[in-house]
């Protein structure tokens, strides 16, 4: 077991160093592009008079609610093609697909978590006043958008090792999540009807909770912790046995 942390590990500061490069700019980069989203949106906001509700501030409406689906989104992104990209590295027999794709998912937690924490913080300091009601919720959240994000990254990478045509199915089935996990909007605004129908989606309850963890004076109650673990285990088995097969495959 020490052997695997290890070997993850080190594919983790091997993935940092390939991605961003030995000096600070690639860093920069890394924490700038959610920035830009957020500023992005922001100003959308701003243009179309878009009232926030519970009394939150418009930068950590959308902070609770972007960054938790960029986590989401480009941690697919990234995993997905972990094992495809680093076939090379699998000739090592200390090396196992899901290391890669760990490696690539822990990097992208990270990032997304130190960007989480600067900004909102940030925003904090700015507004002169923490509306922070549990951290441990809000890390909670993080990490099941993440696992949940990677268990879905391997099974697609898994199964591009049988049929790679996959990979191009991801991109227009991830488009629309961006519109129905509650980046936008809080299912409390919603009609009963649509809101039922939309809760079925994991992301949004993740960021349900995500912005409950932050903010005092948002209570909902439209997340389940059984439902979204229901949803991880049952994404990380399919994913787990998909990994097992290409290993086959890959005849590693």
């Amino acid at each position: 077991m020490s052997a695997q942390i290890n070997v993850v590990e080190a594919l983790v500061i091997r993935e940092t160093r390939t991605r961003y490069g030995r000096f600070a700019l690639g860093y920069v980069w890394a924490f700038a592009e959610p920035l830009l989203w957020i500023g992005a949106f922001l100003l959308a906001f701003q243009l179309g008079r878009r009232h926030i509700p519970n009394d939150m501030d418009a930068v950590g409406f959308l902070a609770t609610g972007l960054l938790p689906f960029i986590l989401f989104r480009t941690t697919v992104s990234r995993t997905m093609g972990a094992i495809r990209a680093n076939k090379a590295l699998l000739y090592y027999p200390q090396v196992r697909p899901l290391d890669l794709v760990l490696a690539r998912g822990i990097l992208e937690f990270i990032t997304l978590s130190v960007v989480f924490l600067i900004l909102l913080f940030g925003n904090t300091i700015y507004l002169e006043h923490l509306p922070l009601d549990s951290a441990l919720q809000i890390i909670v959240g993080l990490i099941f958008s993440s696992v949940l994000a990677g268990s879905f990254g391997l099974a697609v990478g898994s199964l591009a090792t049988m049929a790679p045509s996959v990979e191009n199915l991801v991109s227009p089935l991830l488009r629309p999540l961006l519109w129905i996990s509650g980046v936008f909007f809080t299912a409390a605004e919603l009609p009963t009807r649509i809101r039922e129908v939309l809760l079925w989606n994991p992301l949004l309850q993740i960021t349900e909770m995500v912005r409950a963890g932050w903010y005092r004076s948002f209570d909902s109650n439209y997340y389940s912790y059984l439902y979204l673990c229901a949803w991880i285990l049952a994404m990380a088995f399919f994913a787990l046995t998909l990994e097992r097969v290409a290993r086959r495959k890959l005849e590693i």
